[in-house]
C-alpha cells in the first residue's frame, strides 16, 4: 500500500510541477543515474506522446539543444521553441528525415515506446519495438552517443541487452523508482555508441 501511495505522489507531483505525465520522473531518474543527456545535445524521443519526456529532455539540453519527437499520436501541449514533434510510425518513418534540415545525427536517442498491452505477448511486441530502435541507430545516433529505451521484460530481454553490449561501451538495465513495482517495464541504457565499421 505504501508503494502505491508513493506512485500516486508521482502523479500529483507531475500535475503540480507542470509535467504532462508521471513518466517525466523516469527520465529524470535515468538522467540522475546515467547522465545520458548534456547541455546543447540533439535528442530524439521515439514514442514521445503525450510529451513528458520532451519536456524533461528540453530542460536538460537547454536552449542550445534541440529535441525532436515522433509518435503515432500528436503532442497537443505547448512545447519550448527548441522542441519539434511529428506524427508518424517508427516502422515506416525514414530515419534520415528525422535528422531534420541539419542532417546531423543525434547525441541521444530515447524510446519510451510500449505496445498497447493485452496481457498476452506484450513482451514480444515490446522486443520488436526495441529491435526497430536498434535497426535505426546507425542513421540516427552519432558515434559516442547514448541510448535509453523501454522494454517489457520477457524472454527476449537478454538477447536485446547483449546486442546493446556489442554496440555500446556500456549497456545495462535500469529500473527507475518512478516505475511501478507491478510493471514489467525496465530501461536499457547504452552509453558510448561504437557501431561496427
Amino acid at each position: 500500500m505504501a508503494r502505491r501511495i508513493l506512485h500516486d505522489a508521482y502523479f500529483k507531483k507531475a500535475k503540480a510541477e507542470g509535467y504532462l505525465a508521471r513518466s517525466a520522473y523516469k527520465l529524470q531518474q535515468i538522467q540522475e543515474s546515467k547522465r545520458i543527456i548534456r547541455a546543447g545535445d540533439r535528442v530524439l524521443d521515439l514514442g514521445c506522446a503525450p510529451g513528458a519526456w520532451l519536456q524533461v529532455a528540453a530542460e536538460i539540453a537547454g536552449p542550445d539543444g534541440v529535441v525532436v519527437g515522433i509518435d503515432l499520436k500528436p503532442v497537443e501541449a505547448p512545447m519550448p521553441e527548441n522542441v519539434f514533434h511529428l506524427v508518424g510510425d517508427v516502422y515506416t518513418a525514414d530515419p534520415a528525415q528525422l535528422r531534420g534540415q541539419s542532417g546531423r545525427p543525434f547525441d541521444v536517442v530515447l524510446s519510451d515506446m510500449a505496445p498497447s498491452t493485452t496481457g498476452h505477448g506484450d513482451d514480444l511486441v515490446s522486443a520488436r519495438l526495441c529491435d526497430r530502435v536498434i535497426e535505426m541507430l546507425p542513421t540516427l545516433l552519432r558515434p559516442g552517443g547514448n541510448l535509453a529505451m523501454k522494454i517489457l521484460e520477457g524472454g527476449d530481454t537478454p538477447r536485446i541487452l547483449k546486442q546493446l553490449q556489442r554496440l555500446f561501451g556500456t549497456a545495462r538495465a535500469f529500473k527507475p523508482d518512478a516505475s511501478r513495482d507491478v510493471s514489467r517495464e525496465t530501461y536499457l541504457i547504452g552509453t558510448g555508441y561504437a557501431p561496427h565499421p
